[in-house]
């Protein structure tokens, strides 16, 4: 092709047909631009369905990511409820001393309440992974960039919290490392002893006592409030946020 071009150019200028080799000439330039252009543009609409290939994988990845991470958060924030129910059972009980549970309702209720560990754990690998790849910039939708940047500063905050409630259960959990209260009551009595192979005690000895003590009530307390906070401060925020990151993923999804 190149050669033809040559060949007219070559006999416009034997001939003396200079306007014409002008024209010509402008006419090939106009020609080699407009090819380029085309070029251009088919290798930019190739980069651009690449870039959409590559976010249509990332949502979907991240909508599996966060449906796991809110199944989670629902079963974190049973929990945490159902901890504040029975701590208060146990605020009512020192309260109203005609009311009083016995020796295995009250350790059932304390084990149950106090020996779980409330940590939210979400699936952020796919978005560590984004994020530190420097990907999140092939998210299309800026609200969405956003929401998935934010959500890792939540989690922070979330985990701040979270660290302050296993204070407030630390501080109960302490008062079963003196000597005057039993452990072993509560294990005896919600048969953890068998699980962990040990042996039952022939004459438990009774925590009922500890619903006088006033410093008891106060740990109780304090989880309570550190509880409630958890969740109508951080949990239910943090599901608000887990819910619309996901409709806005959905969106965006083809």
């Amino acid at each position: 092709m190149i050669k033809f071009f040559r060949s007219i150019r070559r006999n416009l200028l034997a001939e003396g047909k200079t306007a014409k080799y002008l024209k010509y000439a402008i006419g090939e330039i106009v020609l080699v631009v407009v090819g380029i252009l085309i070029a251009l543009a088919i290798n930019n609409s190739n980069q651009r369905h690449v870039i959409e290939q590559k976010e249509q994988v990332y949502l979907k990845g991240l909508k599996e990511e966060f449906e796991t991470s809110k199944t989670k958060l629902s079963v974190l924030i049973d929990i945490n409820r159902r901890n504040l129910t029975e701590a208060k059972k146990l605020v009512g009980y020192a309260s109203d001393k005609d009311k009083l549970p016995n020796e295995k309702q009250f350790s059932e209720i304390l084990f149950n309440t106090f020996s779980p560990d409330i940590s939210f754990n979400p699936n952020n690998s796919l978005l560590d992974e984004i994020i530190n790849s420097g990907s999140l910039k092939d998210i299309s939708n800026t609200r969405l960039r956003v929401s998935l940047t934010n959500w890792i500063s939540i989690i922070e905050d979330v985990a701040k919290q979270e660290q302050e409630l296993a204070v407030q259960r630390e501080k109960v959990l302490d008062i079963f490392r003196r000597n005057e209260n039993s452990l072993r009551t509560i294990l005896d009595l919600t048969a953890v002893n068998e699980e962990i192979g040990i042996e039952k005690m022939t004459q438990p000895e009774s925590n009922l006592k500890l619903l006088d003590s006033r410093e008891f009530e106060n740990n109780i307390l304090m989880f309570i409030l550190t509880s409630k906070g958890m969740e109508e401060g951080h949990y239910l925020p943090l599901m608000t946020q887990l819910n619309n990151i996901l409709d806005l993923i959905e969106k965006e999804i083809k």
